[in-house]
């Protein structure tokens, strides 16, 4: 039986984009870890990073963000709206298959001793994984955040860690370490920008206050948007679901005279979450899960969608989902990454099937090393997949800055350049390694088996395909920028590259 769990970890920096990458990138060196979301907020200075996979690389994935993170991140110079007692605040591990909660609790308390052993950094066990029934709930281990705990701890032994010495680490805090149920991190914003009755609503609708069962909920300060938001943990969404949730909130903001002007899920969401909520909304009568399309494929299809073409659908899906889904990023300029790294696979393709054949044994060495190029390609390309949707992530913090003082104005304007820059540099990139895998693939058309020539041509108009999309991306922050000379040179070479590809372009695609 397949063994499978998410890991959800959240790490205190969310406003320094390069930072987060270097933390993400430490967790997917792991073979067989999945990276299926991250979420950054400058507001909340806090990224939330989404992990799955078989239950041991997850937890050294995990282990890994976490000695990244305590390398990057100097809790003691941090700030944010959320609360938070560690760079990597908390790291809980779910259940998803073959795997129970009893399981994931074990999971914890190893990776808990792990991280004390690695790192010496202290860590407290919640949820299902608490050792004291006090510290189940996340808010009580928390209390006083890493400035006030880093004092109570030395001369109150009731708040103690439950892993390694009674004191935090002087920059990284504490890690808080856990097994729980699926969460749905739920966030509504209010149209004031008064925090008070954000943080009233938040009280109560709270369970610990008398409000809704599984729910956990405080006030939160949106400065950039100028707003009041009531941030929400919903640890068990069929019990309390989202939308009992959001009338909820409707009626406590209407007693203060406002109004919701919008919500967000920050992570992942269950399918079954969004069709209890569209049940409820809807009026549905005599509603069943079975009616949903893809619920209805997957019943009546069984095994047989894993097999052939649809697994290889499965596997292009959740990227389709994701740049098809109503936000930014991942754009364009993930796309081109996506397709030059296709076009870079096609070359491993067939330079592995062409070495293989008698009539190419004379190529074996060019074809050889062809294959080491298009391996070290495929994989830049793939990393620049998240690296620029990261570098447009890095832009929108940047412009989210504070611009209250000519001070903060200076600031935020040397931020947006910088990152603006940095979100033009990822695509060129991009567009170099691109033009190099066309440049390679027209190579392979003399010595390269004559039955994959159309895999040949495919890959170059992938290739191309990624240099001209990538230099879109480009072109586009080339206009904000306001440094002429780094621009002027920027130009130079896209027009270059675009030289490089255009003159073969169309007789890559003509038949012989």
């Amino acid at each position: 039986m397949k063994r499978l769990i998410e890991c959800v970890p959240n790490f205190s920096e969310g406003r320094d984009a390069a930072k987060v990458d270097a933390i993400v990138a430490a967790m997917r060196e792991v073979p067989g870890v999945f990276l299926l979301d991250r979420e950054s907020d400058a507001d909340h200075n806090r990224s939330v990073i989404t992990l799955a996979g078989e239950p041991e690389a997850v937890a050294e994935a995990a282990l890994r963000g976490v000695g990244k993170a305590a390398e990057l991140i100097d809790l003691a110079k941090h700030t944010g709206a959320h609360p938070r007692l560690g760079a990597t605040d908390v790291v809980p591990f779910i259940p998803i298959e073959g795997v129970s909660i009893e399981d994931c609790v074990a999971l914890a308390k190893k990776v808990g001793r792990e991280i004390w052993e690695r790192y010496r950094i202290p860590v407290y066990f919640y949820e299902a994984a608490a050792q004291r029934p006090d510290r189940t709930n996340l808010e009580n281990i928390r209390k006083g955040q890493f400035e006030g705990l880093r004092e109570e701890v030395l001369r109150n032994p009731d708040r103690a860690p439950d892993v390694g010495e009674p004191r935090l680490h002087p920059t990284a805090g504490a890690v808080v370490v856990g097994a729980r149920k699926f969460l749905i991190a739920y966030n509504i914003n209010l149209n004031t920008s008064d925090l008070e009755i954000a943080k009233k609503i938040g009280k109560n609708i709270r369970f610990s206050n008398g409000g809704l069962r599984y729910v956990k909920a405080m006030g939160v300060d949106l400065r950039a948007r100028n707003l009041a938001q009531v941030s929400i943990n919903l640890t068990d969404f069929e019990q309390t679901p989202i939308h009992r949730v959001f009338e909820m909130v409707k009626r406590e903001a209407e007693r203060y005279g406002v109004a919701i002007v919008g919500s967000e899920i920050v992570g992942l969401i269950p399918k079954r979450a969004i069709e209890l909520t569209a049940d409820f909304y809807l009026q549905l009568e005599n509603f069943s899960p079975a009616q949903v399309l893809e619920n209805r494929l997957t019943a009546s299809l069984g095994g047989a969608v894993s097999e052939g073409p649809g697994k290889l659908a499965a596997l292009a899906q959740p990227f389709l989902d994701a740049v098809a889904a109503p936000s930014a990023t991942p754009g364009g300029g993930s796309v081109a990454a996506l397709s030059g790294a296709l076009g870079a696979s096609l070359g491993q393709m067939v330079v592995g099937l062409s070495r293989k054949k008698k009539a190419q044994a004379a190529y074996v060495d060019q074809l050889s090393e062809a294959l080491a190029e298009f391996l070290a390609a495929s994989r830049s390309l793939t990393l620049a997949i998240d690296r620029d949707a990261a570098a447009f992530d890095s832009v929108m913090a940047a412009y989210k800055l504070p611009q209250s003082t000519p001070e903060e104005n200076r600031r935020r304007e040397e931020a947006v350049q910088a990152a603006l820059q940095g979100a033009a540099n990822v695509p060129l990139e991009v567009a170099r390694k691109a033009a190099e895998v066309f440049e390679k693939l027209g190579q392979l058309e003399s010595i390269a088996s004559p039955s994959m020539i159309s895999d040949v041509r495919v890959g170059r108009l992938m290739a191309a395909a990624a240099v001209r999309g990538a230099l879109e991306n480009v072109a586009i922050n080339l206009e904000s920028i306001t440094d002429r000379a780094f621009a002027d040179r920027m130009r130079s070479e896209s027009a270059s590259l675009l030289a490089q590809i255009g003159e073969n372009t169309v007789a890559a695609g003509q038949t012989q």
